[in-house]
């Protein structure tokens, strides 16, 4: 395979962007843990003792996956300088690196994306339940 300096510069754009979405998770996670915070805060209430350990996993989830992200633009970015320099043996070697790390920050992407629809379900189940009553 014939790796030039554009290659991997083709993944510069995805990466980018799909950092950008995991700092949005991010954000998104912290003003909701913000906001049950404070409601838990005025009125203890144990459905929000449920979402807890949820929500702990998921910030740390997303901590991986910006990691992984990171480093595989990191990568990215060595096996273009090593390209430069000519190394095409170990500029294949990191290529090949940078994108294993993308399929694993994705696949910790899905993993994430599983629990919060298990943190949304427990708010469903309470809203049935209500409506029950």
């Amino acid at each position: 395979m014939i790796l030039d300096l554009t290659t991997p510069g083709l993944l510069f754009p995805a990466i980018s962007l799909l950092l950008l979405a995991y700092t949005n998770r991010f954000l998104g996670l912290a003003a909701t843990i913000r906001n049950l915070y404070n409601d838990y805060r005025r009125a203890p209430d144990p459905k929000i003792l449920l979402q807890i350990s949820s929500l702990r996993r998921r910030v740390s989830l997303i901590q991986q996956m910006q990691f992984l992200g990171v480093a595989s633009l990191f990568l990215c970015v060595v096996a273009m300088l090593k390209i430069y320099l000519g190394w095409e043996t170990l500029a294949h070697y990191s290529f090949g690196a940078s994108l294993a790390l993308m399929i694993a920050s994705l696949g910790v992407s899905l993993l994430e994306l599983k629990l919060s629809s298990g943190a949304l379900n427990i708010l469903l189940a309470d809203i049935e339940d209500t409506r029950r009553r």
